[in-house]
């Protein structure tokens, strides 16, 4: 019986057809970018004080510079641990009045000006910042600043709800009506959150995006997947992820150059309406489509394949079918999540590697954010750090396979956050050293979580499977800014405490899992509930065969990954 893994190694694993996909579906991994983190420019909060009337023309008259008016009107910081009068109180001085020298104006009002009195600021705030942001905008400031976090929470919640629904449709109708669907939604909320009119309207734009980019991105991650064989599957999936790096790269740059923030969202949005065209460039996924007994539309893409990469068809293309034969179509369903003993297991495991994946990324994010300096550099520089990340998975995978690398990621980023506990703050190098190598290990672990979940459920429950595991990676999202800053007020290391340890468990409980190394993509509840078992008699047999193929046509596969990188 010929199944689809059979019939790619005859029509091509990797040819012409799929690389054309592959590239149009990363242009989906690079738009999801902007809408994952663009929290950082759309919403970064610049030096503020508050706005006293009368201060500019006293500034003017007497001839400051912006320091020395600082100096004279501005209150100092306050106590360590406590709010800054700086940003969040004003004299209670009429500056208008004519009495007011140039030289320390507030000498006459009081012997220090330490005793004068301090009034919330009524009229606003003076930013110092040449573009703008939501922050600045809105005045999400000071009693407001929490606004910000509900913001970036906002857009995570909709991550969380929208990876049930998405990932049911994505199983149940397909996934080209998903990603259709999830994209040209998500490129009209873009849009209407550049010319949202206030913050409330913001937050329901934000949080309706949420709701549909993720499953426009997890839709095409599984898409690609299912078109490529065995010997690529592994490949073309961290390069689908690479091309979300890409997309981080690409939105410093931009961000640079449209510093105010309307523009910025308007800029990131508007391409985004030329991805549906995707639709009508890239077919429906063949497993998909026999999990749902549409044989018929199977054959003819799978014989469009081997057309498009210049491969005749086997011969008995038109019995292809799963690997075991079912008597009804299968519908996915949540139950069957946890309906059988080792698909139960691999749920709740994965559900964790994807909250703590979630937490320690956005974690050391905060963190490294602590030490200031350029916005768009540091992240850029920190985007960076995902692309050797991604090339040392490549290298390892198909020497150790995924379950190892991906315990030693959780590990290695445990230990950096353990570390840091004990690195003195002087020793300012060490620290973005150690942070840089702990975000090299959840980046790491990051990509591989989400190839390791593709690769333990069934086809008709797949993308189900990946959805309702990774979010728990939103609930993650939600709870890490509020997370993080509290426990900051309790101790500065108590937050890397929590990172370490979740680090370490999230390690250890990676080896419960099954290699799925060499291991034909599972089509039914059995074949997932017996990759333990077969793993290691499966895993020779088609690695050897891999390795075979590799053999033989060693120029084109070594080109054809580095071609890809190269054209994004």
């Amino acid at each position: 019986m010929l199944t689809v893994d059979d019939a790619l190694e005859q029509v091509g694993e990797f040819g012409w057809f799929q690389k054309q996909a592959f590239l149009a579906l990363c242009l989906l991994s690079a738009a999801f970018a902007p809408i994952y983190v663009g929290i950082v420019f759309l919403a970064f909060t610049p030096d503020h004080r508050c706005r006293s009337p009368g201060v500019p023309e006293l500034s003017r008259r007497c001839g400051w510079s912006l320091a020395e008016e600082l100096n004279y009107t501005v209150p100092g910081p306050g106590p360590e641990g406590q709010a800054f009068p700086r940003q969040c109180r004003r004299y209670e001085v009429d500056w208008n009045q004519s009495a007011l020298g140039c030289v320390d104006p507030l000498a006459g009002l009081a012997a220090n000006s330490s005793l004068l009195p301090l009034g919330p600021c009524r009229h606003g705030w003076v930013y110092d910042t040449p573009g703008s942001s939501v922050v600045t905008e809105f005045n999400l400031v000071c009693d407001d600043s929490w606004k910000v976090d509900l913001f970036q929470s906002c857009v995570n919640v909709g991550f969380f709800l929208g990876s049930l629904g998405a990932g049911y449709i994505a199983d149940r109708f397909g996934r080209k009506v998903c990603l259709l669907a999830t994209t040209l939604i998500s490129a009209i909320l873009g849009v209407l959150t550049a010319v949202a009119p206030d913050y409330t309207s913001l937050l329901l734009f934000r949080l309706g995006q949420g709701l549909v980019s993720k499953g426009s991105w997890t839709a095409g991650y599984t898409l690609i997947t299912e078109f490529v064989g065995l010997g690529y599957r592994r490949t073309v999936a961290i390069l689908y992820q690479v091309a979300f790096t890409v997309g981080l790269v690409l939105l410093s740059g931009l961000a640079y150059a449209v510093p105010h923030w309307r523009w910025l969202q308007l800029a990131v949005s508007l391409p985004t309406f030329l991805l549906p065209l995707c639709y009508w460039f890239v077919p429906e996924s063949p497993r998909w489509l026999l999990s749902q007994k549409r044989n018929t539309q199977a054959v003819k893409i799978m014989d469009h394949i081997a057309q498009k990469n210049g491969k005749l068809p086997p011969a008995d293309l038109k019995m292809l079918s799963l690997k075991e034969d079912v008597t009804e179509k299968l519908s996915p369903s949540f139950v069957d999540l946890f309906r059988t003993p080792h698909l139960r297991k691999h749920t709740f495991i994965l559900m964790y590697l994807w909250l703590t994946s979630s937490v320690l990324y956005q974690g050391l994010i905060m963190h490294m954010g602590v030490t200031g300096g350029n916005l768009y550099l540091d992240f850029f520089y920190s985007a960076l750090v995902e692309f050797p990340a991604a090339f040392i998975i490549l290298v390892t995978i198909e020497r150790f396979g995924c379950l190892y690398p991906l315990a030693g990621s959780n590990l290695v980023v445990g230990a950096a956050c353990f570390l840091m506990i004990f690195i003195s703050h002087d020793l300012h190098w060490l620290n973005i050293v150690v942070a840089c190598v702990g975000r090299m290990g959840i980046t790491l672990a990051f990509q591989m979580v989400c190839l390791v979940n593709a690769e333990l459920y069934p086809t008709f429950l797949r993308n189900l499977g990946v959805m309702v595991c990774s979010s728990l990676c939103d609930l993650g999202g939600v709870i890490t800014p509020f997370l993080v800053f509290r426990l900051m007020e309790v101790w500065q290391g108590l937050p890397l405490i929590l990172f370490a340890a979740l680090g370490l468990v999230a390690g250890g409980m990676t080896l419960l899992l099954p290699e799925t190394k060499g291991v034909t993509l599972p089509e039914t509840i059995k074949d997932a509930e017996n990759l333990r078992r077969k793993a290691k008699p499966k895993e020779n047999k088609i690695y050897l065969q891999v390795q075979t193929s590799e053999f033989n046509s060693q120029a084109p596969e070594r080109d054809a990954p580095l071609g890809t990188g190269w054209q994004r």
